[in-house]
């Protein structure tokens, strides 16, 4: 029953911080497929306004180490799990869900559906909005991060705290 619990919580914080990012689409340009990323940065509406690579990788790194913190603290104070194998199988359950949720709910359902997500002056790019495969992906590409995450929460719970 925990993991039910703890996995709602877990997924509408995560839909809380992506509807947040979302009230600006620019500074989540790099989330996008690479077809609308290249016209974005084409128009001249969005040159000054685009992230730069730089802040991409700070941005994600900030996200490991928030979720490294969060994990780590849930596995440990709410779970009592204190060896690395039980905290990182567990933190990966979790992130998994999250990982999934995040794959179809919002992205796929959500975001490829949402005019609000559509840049001005990339309308007509219906198909490569509604590229599902991108987002899976995706989610491939966050099940190998979290192999690294949920490994540092595994050493955080069994050697820190």
């Amino acid at each position: 029953m925990i993991i039910l619990i703890e996995s709602a919580i877990l997924c509408a914080f995560f839909t809380l911080m992506v509807f947040i990012m979302s009230r600006k689409p620019i500074n989540t340009l790099y989330n996008y497929p690479p077809r609308i990323q290249e016209r974005v940065k084409s128009l001249d509406e969005y040159k000054d306004s685009i992230p730069t690579q730089k802040n991409k990788i700070a941005a994600k790194l900030i996200a490991c180490v928030m979720f490294v913190v969060i994990l780590s603290l849930i596995l440990r104070f709410i779970n009592g799990y204190t060896t690395f194998l039980a905290a990182f199988g567990y933190a990966f359950l979790l992130w998994t869900i999250v990982n999934l949720w995040d794959a179809i709910v919002l992205d796929i359902i959500w975001f490829c559906h949402d005019p609000h997500f559509v840049f001005k002056g990339t309308e007509d790019m219906v198909k490569d909005y509604h590229d599902y495969l991108f987002h899976i992906k995706g989610f491939f590409i966050g099940e190998g991060l979290a192999l690294a995450v949920c490994a540092m929460a595994g050493l955080v719970v069994q050697f820190i705290l």
